[in-house]
């Protein structure tokens, strides 16, 4: 990501506004919004776009080898066209709250859900020039939990007399995942049982005696099918009717 515009606080264009030159610093991911829509004319397919905010952080020089920490926004679009398939059933659900109703969910469109890996980027340089790519004029649309992040208001307009370009190296992996259905063979549970083949040995007090005659938590281990034992009439407990 090359020669993206820094968009400063209030308090880091002054320091900006008098500093000679720029060096090294670090870059934090505060966010990452995705969207998923299916692809025109292509069956199958759907974009996926990502629009990343950064909180960046310079170190601006005054000529000598002080230097001043100023931080700032910086921001990154990109669009990928994933495969994702296709099902035919419209699907339901809800989302389960104790003791209360289950609102139910929005069906908007059967469409895959993306997920999106990222690690913080590489702070790969930072300058002063006049013109940097991406730049939309006002920066309009950042969210307020991504304005919340900064200690104070950012200058988002072209009216700061200097302009700074960051470039990024970022790693990311974009995914898309929908639900399916699967067969997998299951078996019963697999209870343990309880033997003791040292007996006789000491009294009644003895350890080992003592622990022969402990029942095994089998409920400790394994969901309880008390319910399902009931109905299925089955006095061994295993619920599936053998």
């Amino acid at each position: 990501m090359e020669d993206l515009r820094f968009y400063p606080t209030q308090s880091a264009q002054e320091v900006l506004a008098a500093a000679q030159s720029l060096r090294g610093g670090s870059a934090e991911l505060l966010y990452t919004f995705v969207d998923v829509e299916p692809v025109t004319f292509n069956r199958g397919y759907y974009t996926v776009d990502m629009r990343f905010y950064y909180r960046i952080t310079l170190q601006a020089m005054n000529g000598s080898t002080r230097y001043t920490e100023v931080q700032g926004l910086a921001t990154f679009g990109k669009r990928v066209i994933l495969c994702g398939g296709e099902s035919g059933p419209k699907i339901f659900s809800s989302e389960p709250v104790a003791d209360e109703l289950d609102p139910q969910l929005n069906l908007t469109a059967d469409l895959p859900t993306a997920f999106v890996e990222v690690v913080d980027p590489l702070l790969l340089s930072a300058s002063f020039v006049d013109n940097c790519h991406y730049v939309p004029g006002v920066l309009t649309g950042v969210p307020e939990g991504i304005l919340s992040a900064f200690d104070e208001p950012l200058i988002l307009d072209e009216a700061q007399s200097r302009r700074v370009c960051v470039s990024l190296g970022q790693f990311s992996l974009v995914r898309l995942e929908r639900d399916t259905q699967l067969l997998i063979p299951s078996f019963g549970f697999c209870v343990p049982e309880d033997e003791c083949t040292i007996a006789g040995i000491g009294s009644a007090e003895d350890p080992c005696s003592v622990f022969a005659d402990v029942e095994f938590p089998l409920n400790s281990f394994f969901p309880t099918d008390a319910v399902c034992a009931a109905e299925e009439g089955n006095s061994n407990g295993c619920g599936c009717g053998r």
